[in-house]
This record gives C-alpha cells, structure tokens and sequence, in this order.
C-alpha cells in the first residue's frame, strides 16, 4: 500500500483552516483549533486528508505530536501524488 511523510510546521488558533504551501521542504499549516487535547492535531489531519482525497483516519501524527515541527503518515496516496495534492 502506497504511503508517504510530510513535514509540516503548524500554527493553532488561527482565523481559518489552510494550508499555506511549501517553505523549505516543510508544509505550513494553520488551524483555528487550540493545541490543547489534541483538537489542533485532529484539525490538521482532517485538513490535509481533504486535500489528499483519502479519509481522515488515513492521516496520523507520527513525530511532534506536542510541537509545532510534526511529520504526518498519509496512507493510500505516494509521495509525489500527494505533493501535487497538496500544491506543493
């Protein structure tokens, strides 16, 4: 099964929820959830899930879940499909 890793520097309590681009191989986020309880992780990944075309529970936190610097395993899509998804 494809699967692919990308790292993202993400900014919780922001107006909306978007993706911002590329910055030196890392993925900018923000998300207008808080980082408490794991609202702004979950918020993440189902936002990077739409934008990949697989389902929420394919996308997981596997590095930084307490940190701003975080690597997400996005399941069911390659590398380079999932970097032209995302607009990178």
């Amino acid at each position: 099964m494809a699967e692919a890793r990308i790292e993202v520097r993400l900014r919780p309590r922001g107006h909306a929820d978007e993706l911002l681009g590329l910055v030196g191989g890392v993925l900018q986020a923000k998300v207008s959830a808080p980082p408490v309880e794991g609202k702004a992780n979950k918020a993440l990944c189902r936002l990077v899930a739409k934008r990949a075309g697989v389902a929420p529970s394919r996308v997981s936190v596997v590095r930084g879940e307490k940190s701003r610097d975080k690597v997400l395993l996005v399941e069911g899509v390659d590398e380079p499909t999932l970097m032209g998804r995302l607009g990178a």
